[in-house]
């Protein structure tokens, strides 16, 4: 089997046609249908079914799509990583995060490891969903995310938990005094980030719905910034986690929250059962230092 297979069926699978996807690969389709062939012949299962309309993946032929995809990236980042370590003659450490991290400490974790000369240090903004996919084809060496995800290629390390807190406009009401959950639910929110989940709106969203308050979500936002934006315009409140508090915003207000035990999970993902490199123990060593801080209440 070559990586060519893989290509092509990758192909085909995504445009259901020979036709379109011969097209899409700049070839003809009968050096194409055989290819595939090919392949199913090698694989020793049918991978697609042929119908008047097209073809459909079989269930063999979804379990393969998503693996060629993961072997594919894998080169993909493979190739790319080898060209910059021949470039710059470096390690490449590659790490992934959601935004809503990157407030607090582990800006400093990235600013240590940057002072290794030997290593180049990559950031990839991502969910933490699209971590746990980036981790499992090579594109990143560690994930800083919010949301438990089951997989058996990546452990996941509990680093700790974050109180959760309202951003208000500034003079608001609700600044009197710290609001609990059933205060706020009275007034607009404001969620971020949206589209698919699981994501922070869910987190927080279901800190009302499990206390039985209904919400008024009057806006979803891509970025916590946006949102910022949006509560300095009196549009309504946001939550967010502790450490953003220490980005300072013109017209908003932090205020830590009435009821006990409101909190986000801070989630470091890595590959499971990978022996650590050089790059990884020192990042592990690093980590362990600024989470120590955080649990003590110390910062760097």
């Amino acid at each position: 089997m070559e990586l060519r297979h893989l290509r092509y069926f990758v192909a085909v699978a995504e445009e259901r046609n020979l036709t379109r996807a011969a097209e899409k690969l700049f070839i003809a389709q009968p050096p194409l249908t055989r290819a595939i062939k090919q392949l199913e012949e090698k694989v020793g299962v049918q991978l697609f079914i042929r119908k008047p309309r097209g073809l459909e993946l079989t269930t063999g032929g979804e379990y393969f799509l998503e693996q060629a995809r993961q072997i594919l990236d894998k080169v993909a980042a493979t190739l790319e990583d080898t060209r910059r370590i021949a470039q710059h003659r470096k390690t490449v450490f590659s790490i992934g995060f959601v935004p809503s991290v990157f407030y607090g400490q582990l800006p400093s974790m990235v600013r240590r490891l940057r002072q290794n000369r030997n290593l180049e240090i990559l950031l990839h903004e991502l969910k933490t969903r699209e971590q746990v996919d980036a981790l499992k084809v090579g594109k990143i060496d560690i994930g800083f995310g919010r949301i438990r995800i089951e997989d058996p290629d990546v452990e996941q390390e509990l680093l700790f938990d974050e109180p959760i807190i309202a951003a208000v406009p500034a003079g608001h009401q609700l600044t009197h005094e710290p609001p609990s959950m059933k205060a706020l639910s009275e007034w607009p929110m404001i969620a971020f980030p949206s589209g698919p989940g699981p994501n922070f709106a869910d987190i927080t969203q279901g800190l009302f719905h499990r206390r039985g308050l209904r919400v008024n979500v009057i806006q979803q936002v891509n970025d916590l910034q946006t949102a910022l934006s949006l509560v300095a315009s009196d549009m309504g409140f946001t939550l967010v986690p502790e450490q953003v508090r220490r980005l300072g915003r013109e017209g908003v207000d932090y205020m830590p929250l009435a009821d006990d035990n409101i909190s986000t999970p801070v989630i470091a993902s890595r590959r499971k059962g990978e022996s650590p490199n050089a790059a990884m123990r020192l990042a592990n060593t690093i980590l362990a230092e600024l989470v120590e801080n955080r649990l003590t209440g110390r910062y760097p």
